[in-house]
């Protein structure tokens, strides 16, 4: 494998922390627009980012694999818990 397989092997297993996270605020800025009005989108995209990078790495060394049903629940539960805790307890 070379040094291009290996970088689109990186960027293809951290996609789904990376659309999950971007998905997930969005929405979180557009339904409590009020309540998380003084939270910036690049701190919530950066936390949510990085609980769901760190869930997916757990899948992967939990399971030997990537693309576990769980692995992918343990994300969208990382990613909803970051956005919580960036958004509403860590002002």
């Amino acid at each position: 494998m070379g040094p291009l397989d290996a970088l689109w092997h990186l960027l293809n297993f951290f996609a789904p922390a990376a659309g999950v996270s971007l998905a997930t605020t969005l929405l979180a800025k557009l339904v409590w627009r009020h309540e998380l009005a003084a939270a910036s989108w690049r701190r919530l995209l950066a936390w949510a980012t990085g609980a769901g990078a760190l869930a997916l790495l757990g899948g992967l060394a939990i399971f030997g694999r990537d693309g576990r049903m769980a692995t992918y629940g343990a994300l969208v539960a990382a990613t909803a818990l970051a956005l919580w805790w960036a958004g509403f307890v860590r002002r």
